[in-house]
């Protein structure tokens, strides 16, 4: 199936979520990620601040600052299509730019390397088991990826998952998705899968 049609049909069965439903599953997802080694070994962590429908971030972010982790979020520089992820302490950091997205203040904020981030959380609409995603369609994370050289973990909700998705040969899948039944790890499934 087109990819765009995938994405349309999936975010419309994520719009379809009752706030309950939603802040319940999404409470599952931050407790199997915060009881994992991937995240109690991560010293700096890349996440976006979520917004509706997308697996809810903001109470895993604080929870990763209670643990002593640091966090750093994307500034997206559209004439580039790339990211400038950024340490934030605090949501007071952030500012609402297009789209109505949540992104750091370059004023208030430091600027991150990759190889600085040792567990990015990438963002997505629709996964495989294997780890390959459909993102929201600006190929932001598909540019980051190439470069970044430690563990990718994305966080979804059990119907965003699907058998197949259409391949490029730029796509770099996922280390580990967790959702709110499971734990996947991706280069295990591909092994078995490809």
């Amino acid at each position: 199936m087109e990819k765009q049609i995938l994405r349309n049909q999936i975010l419309k069965q994520l719009h379809q979520l009752t706030p309950s439903d939603h802040e319940q599953k999404s409470a599952e997802i931050r407790e199997k990620f915060l009881a994992s080694d991937e995240f109690k070994n991560a010293h700096t962590i890349g996440i976006t601040l979520s917004r509706f429908p997308e697996v809810a971030t903001h109470h895993l972010i604080e929870s990763a600052w209670q643990a002593g982790k640091r966090i750093a979020i994307p500034k997206c520089i559209a004439a580039a299509r790339e990211m400038d992820f950024r340490l934030i302490t605090s949501f007071d950091q952030t500012e609402t730019v297009y789209m109505d997205l949540l992104e750091p203040r370059v004023e208030s904020t430091v600027s991150v390397a990759p190889e600085e981030i040792d567990l990015q959380i990438v963002p997505g609409v629709v996964y495989t088991a294997e780890g390959y995603r459909i993102g929201f369609g600006g190929g932001y994370y598909d540019r980051y990826l190439v470069d970044y050289p430690f563990e990718t973990v994305s966080l979804a909700f059990e119907r965003q998952m699907t058998d197949t998705i259409e391949r490029e040969s730029h796509d770099i899948p996922v280390s580990y998705i967790f959702t709110e039944q499971r734990r996947i790890d991706c280069q295990k499934a591909r092994e078995t899968n490809e």
